[in-house]
């Protein structure tokens, strides 16, 4: 769709270090781009470093350093030129007449790496999205050679320059997706309204990329989502049941990993998947405690968690990798008032698993009934329901047909379960 250099997989990456009181959204780290690329499979050949108060208008880098690169890009053969920025069309445009070879800024080269991680239907669909929204902001650029008008015999068209024909077919092309999403997006909802009526709640695993959200999720639930050392292994969420506490069923959501500056696009694009972490009942941010910039990186996951409006769920923060750590002990973390600060595990060897198991059933039980009842055999639809709400933990009859139940469940269960029998469920409880 491009009047543009092809790409490759041998690169030259671009990293400019701004001055701190100018850094603003500019500023990202060297060590995470160095990640992204590898992530996404490319061969590093050279890298070009400078520093800069400001980015150039044109080429963002300045005079020198444009020259220093053109020379990197000729000698090693480069493909691609990988910016660890976001670049404005123009620049992009003006460093690929120079460097004659393509030019990829930081958000290109995160959609690619969505691109390739990208199996379900859904998650091709939404990378899709993300990524024409972002090229329609270069269309102005791709197609200067078409601006105008064809004209003369066998040449003459409907009236449309070649980029208004692109601008309509990826107006289209977008709105079709968007379509498609939002009838993915309903069927999410139908589940989500199904597990609310079954009085399930939802826990969704949250927290910047690689932080070991997957490794996590498998320890907990035996499944074999994959876990792989990588930026944004995990692309498409999973949901699991699994029991925190006998008779306490919750979901559990693997979702995305954040990064530092994600793409608007992608946020939008992967509304429909995102709203598992907004719509949930407990956020597990997973943190990876052995990265010295740990807290640099919760900051950015509140971030977005704040843009996707997921701001006011509870949030328990897992510290993860403890086993990396050899004066960190995994467990529970408390405050003065025994209030839960926060879960230290190693999803790695398994350390603090099942304290972080036992973290999530105290902040989502609240009070709870645990106690015997027995049943007359009149009142047999309240065994019924409270089997659907997975309240009872054991259960026998007795001589004259009443059954008598160990039962299990919230307080908050037990006044609806009054309130849609009309009946005092109280008088069931057995005194010893």
């Amino acid at each position: 769709m491009f009047d543009r250099h092809e790409g490759g997989e041998n690169a030259v990456l671009v990293h400019v270090d701004f001055a701190v009181q100018a850094r603003g959204d500019n500023r990202e780290e060297l060590e995470e781009f160095i990640e992204l690329v590898t992530s996404a499979g490319i061969t590093i050949l050279d890298m070009v470093t400078t520093k800069r108060q400001a980015p150039h208008a044109k080429f963002y880098l300045g005079k020198g350093k444009m020259e220093d690169l053109c020379d990197a890009v000729k000698v090693h053969q480069a493909d691609v030129v990988l910016f660890n920025h976001t670049l404005t069309p123009a620049q992009e445009r003006n460093i690929e007449e120079v460097c004659q070879c393509r030019v990829v800024d930081r958000i290109g080269l995160i959609l690619d790496i969505f691109a390739q991680r990208a199996s379900t239907y859904e998650g091709k669909l939404q990378v899709e999205l993300a990524q024409l929204k972002h090229m329609s902001t270069r269309l102005i650029r791709g197609w200067t050679h078409l601006e105008r008008q064809k004209g003369g015999i066998g040449l003459r068209g409907p009236g449309e320059t070649q980029l208004e024909t692109d601008r309509r077919l990826l107006r289209g092309r977008i709105k079709s997706i968007e379509n498609r999403l939002d009838k993915v997006s309903r069927q999410r909802n139908q589940g989500r309204r199904s597990r609310s009526r079954a009085e399930v709640p939802t826990v969704s695993l949250v927290g910047y990329t690689n932080a070991g959200k997957s490794t996590l999720f498998n320890q907990i639930t035996g499944a074999n989502v994959l876990a792989a050392d990588k930026l944004f292994a995990t692309l498409d969420p999973t949901l699991r049941r699994v029991e925190v506490a006998k008779g306490q069923p919750i979901i559990l959501a693997d979702t995305v990993g954040f990064i530092r500056h994600l793409p608007h696009d992608l946020v939008a694009a992967f509304r429909a998947t995102l709203e598992e972490t907004r719509e949930a009942d407990l956020l597990l941010h997973v943190i990876d405690f052995a990265d010295p910039t740990w807290q640099e990186k919760e900051k950015a996951v509140q971030q977005v968690l704040n843009e996707i409006g997921a701001e006011k769920v509870a949030i328990l923060k897992v510290m993860n990798k403890v086993d990396l750590l050899g004066d960190i002990e995994s467990g529970i973390l408390r405050d003065e008032h025994q209030e839960i600060q926060e879960v230290r595990v190693s999803a790695k060897s398994e350390l603090g698993v099942e304290q972080l198991l036992e973290a999530i059933s105290e902040l989502l039980a609240g009070d709870r009934i645990d106690c015997s009842i027995t049943i007359p055999p009149e009142h047999g639809k309240l065994r019924g329901l409270l089997f659907q709400l997975h309240a009872i933990r054991e259960e026998s009859y007795l001589d004259d047909g009443s059954l008598q139940l160990s039962i299990n469940l919230s307080l908050v269960d037990w006044m609806r379960l009054k309130q849609k029998l009309h009946l005092d469920l109280d008088q069931f409880i057995d005194s010893k």
